[in-house]
């Protein structure tokens, strides 16, 4: 069995939101990421992604985002325990509230980069890359700024 997790690309006036994971996290901690977390059993339910990831971005950072979301892509990894993780990607636009680490074990802090700025950063994992990589092209075929 996959855990599925679920991973927002925030974007407001050009810029992403990222974390920086917290340091006591079962996987990748202490690096840049995207906002985001599992899913959980919550019975039958619609749009089962979507809420999940509006919930997870309220709880660690504190923020809203709009409705419609954008698939950018999935992949699978296993965690640094052994767990098989179907990991789904969206770009999302804000809608309000102030990024904060809410969380604080799960995010030791917020920042708000440039897609450039993320490619090169040195704390951005090769995933994060592909991501915002994977974003660019979206954006630039869609125009969904």
């Amino acid at each position: 069995m996959f855990i599925v997790n679920v991973q927002g690309a925030i974007m407001k006036d050009g810029k992403f939101l990222l974390i920086k994971r917290g340091a006591n996290e079962e996987h990748a901690p202490g690096i840049l990421a995207l906002v985001g977390g599992k899913v959980d059993w919550e019975g039958a339910s619609l749009d089962v992604l979507e809420e999940t990831l509006k919930r997870e971005i309220d709880e660690e950072v504190g923020v809203a985002v709009e409705d419609e979301m954008h698939y950018v892509y999935s992949s699978s990894f296993v965690t640094d325990k052994g767990s098989p993780v179907v990991d789904v990607v969206f770009l999302c636009h804000h809608r309000e509230g102030k990024a904060c680490n809410k969380s604080s074990e799960e995010v030791e802090c917020v920042y708000w980069m440039t897609s450039e700025e993320i490619l090169q950063h040195p704390d951005s994992p090769p995933w994060l890359k592909e991501s915002f990589i994977r974003i660019e092209k979206m954006m630039g075929k869609n125009k969904l700024v």
